[in-house]
């Protein structure tokens, strides 16, 4: 039989040092010659472990099998082929905080069961086999973790666990699931805002990274994480600090509104070089032709770099070029995929990010109408404000699409309105087709799955 003795880390803080009581673990008999000799060694041994008598070593013996307790733990197995008797006296560190966890490893190397059934106990005994090896009771506490409910709370416990651990292929299933989990829990950040704001740093990276979030646009998802960097680190410092190590590559910059990412430059959260690196390269990107933007994607894309990959936004980015002379000028670039256009049947809408004219704010929607006689569907676009308390604007307004075969745009619409809120004008049928013919294969308006739409609005002065 194998008898190990061991004591209780204790921490005893003093005005400029530690006294540590580490646990000692000993291979011998139960003679006390042997126990003496084993105290003796570990006082000689570390100059940093003391005894006192109102801090004495206290000793608990435990009876194992080296065999069984061997099998199931590498680092076991390791200390008891360690050569000599002599070379058999060795010092274990754990911390106080462990001990329950480590009886229950031992439990298992045993019976193939835990004590420990709550998600923190297991965790603590998933740490503990960590540390000594024993990869089926690793194996074990994460299975057991995977068939408990999982929360927010025992999610964020998962995630926040050492990245060592994380690695380790017994355990990735459980951080999958937690990865999951917030992901399917937070698609909408703005319906559950306040206890997303309460996430950690992990939970934040997880949420943040996903494709599948439901927000407005991008902008949306830059205020949320500007809100929670400014509750989780007032400090300036430290907030700039975890911007430049982890949230500004969460945030899908070239899919931002030009009006915010002037914000950025002028924001005190960011240093100028973060921000105009970003900044700079999100317009840059706007810039380029749909086919080059295209090719950048899929040039630096990859798991941990999604920043050109789009969102389910509910309102679809656009391209607004801004005149001020000749005359005042917007002219928009929206781009529409074969199957968002599909998804519109029966009477569905999409709408575009604002963008600025005149001082206002405008978007584009497009409607899966019914025509007018009310005999076939067909697509129709219109031009709308933004603002309740937006002053009426008088403009020009065309829309064109680009047309198979010369790729060209064709003028489709032209119209004049004065524009105010609540208002949308436009045309009922833009491309003077029915729905089955505008979505089929031979369609002239779809080039490589995508409907390319432009319009162009004037201001009129009077």
């Amino acid at each position: 039989m194998v008898i190990w003795e061991f004591c209780t880390v204790t921490f005893l803080v003093f005005p400029n040092y530690f006294i540590m009581y580490p646990y000692l673990f000993r291979l011998s008999d139960a003679d006390d010659k042997r126990e003496e000799a084993a105290i003796g060694r570990l006082e000689k041994s570390s100059p940093n472990i003391a005894m006192t008598k109102s801090h004495p070593l206290c000793l608990r013996t435990v009876h194992i099998s080296s065999p069984i307790v061997a099998a199931k733990s590498i680092f076991f197995f390791k200390l008891f082929s360690n050569g000599t008797e002599e070379q058999r006296y060795v010092i274990v560190q754990i911390h106080e905080s462990e001990e329950a966890a480590l009886m229950d490893l031992l439990k298992f190397t045993y019976c193939n069961t835990l004590s420990a059934k709550t998600p923190t106990g297991l965790l603590d005994v998933l740490m503990i086999a960590d540390k000594f090896e024993a990869a089926s009771c690793m194996r074990y506490c994460s299975n057991e973790l995977q068939n408990q409910p999982m929360t927010t709370e025992t999610a964020l416990l998962y995630l926040d666990l050492p990245s060592k651990v994380l690695k380790v292929n017994v355990v990735r299933p459980l951080a999958d699931a937690a990865n999951v989990f917030l992901l399917l829990r937070f698609t909408d950040i703005t319906k559950f805002e306040k206890e997303a704001l309460s996430l950690s740093l992990s939970g934040i990276e997880v949420v943040l990274s996903s494709d599948l979030l439901e927000i407005a646009s991008e902008d949306v998802v830059y205020d949320f994480a500007l809100k929670w960097a400014r509750m989780h680190y007032p400090k300036l410092e430290e907030r700039r600090q975890v911007w430049t190590s982890h949230l500004c590559f969460l945030i899908r910059f070239p899919a931002m509104t030009c009006t915010k990412l002037k914000e950025i430059m002028t924001c005190n959260d960011f240093g100028w070089e973060l921000a105009s690196k970003f900044v700079l390269e999100a317009l840059f990107y706007k810039a380029e032709p749909p086919y080059q933007q295209g090719e950048i994607a899929a040039r630096v894309e990859n798991t941990f770099n999604k920043r050109y990959v789009e969102r389910a936004y509910k309102l679809r980015p656009v391209k607004a070029l801004e005149f001020e002379a000749p005359h005042q000028q917007s002219v928009v670039y929206l781009d529409l995929k074969n199957d968002e256009c599909t998804n519109l049947f029966p009477e569905g809408k999409i709408f575009s990010q604002g963008f600025h004219l005149g001082g206002q704010e405008l978007f584009l929607s497009a409607h899966c109408n019914i025509e007018q006689q009310g005999v076939y569907h067909c697509l129709g676009l219109f031009l709308g404000m933004q603002g309740e308390e937006s002053e009426p604007l008088a403009v020009d307004y065309e829309f064109s699409v680009r047309v198979r075969p010369d790729n060209e745009f064709v003028s489709m619409y032209k119209g004049s309105h004065t524009l105010s809120s609540g208002i949308v004008v436009g045309c009922h049928n833009l491309c003077g087709v029915t729905w089955i013919p505008f979505l089929s294969e031979d369609s002239l308006y779809f080039i490589d799955e995508i409907l390319h739409i432009r319009a162009d609005i004037t201001v009129i002065r009077e």
